[in-house]
């Protein structure tokens, strides 16, 4: 185990990036200096999506985390904190490192938003058709 020094992990989604400063405290979260339940607009699912990494190894009240998040929308933000998260535990114990890869946390999303294309009014949407 690492000691209570801060620990650094960077998570991806979309095109949000998110950085989590990790240090053992009692729990606090704070994500781009508010609560995390005010920045995640107090949505239950945003905030278990966001902290999955945190209860699956029942540790949620053992550390102190300062996030700070940009790019993207919720969603997307919402997937960087919850990479990075799984990261920098990974990074704290490599013991956990088997039970959040297993869930598959670790796995960066590669999805992303494809490209509008050129006489097309979206990616893949057409002009309407008009008979007259």
């Amino acid at each position: 185990m690492a000691s209570s020094k801060e620990i650094w992990a960077v998570g991806r989604r979309k095109n949000a990036i998110a950085r989590v400063k990790l240090k053992e405290g009692s729990g606090k979260i704070v994500i781009n200096d508010r609560d995390y339940k005010d920045y995640l607009q107090n949505s239950r699912s945003n905030i278990k999506e966001a902290l999955t990494a945190l209860t699956l190894m029942n540790v949620s009240e053992k550390f102190d985390l300062k996030v700070n998040v940009s790019g993207g929308g919720i969603i997307g933000q919402v997937g960087a904190i919850r990479h990075a998260l799984a990261r920098v535990i990974c990074r704290y114990n490599p013991e956990f490192r088997a039970t959040v890869k297993k869930e598959g946390l670790l796995t960066r999303d590669p999805r992303m938003v494809e490209r509008k294309k050129y006489g097309l009014h979206k990616a893949r949407r057409g002009t309407q058709f008009s008979k007259r």
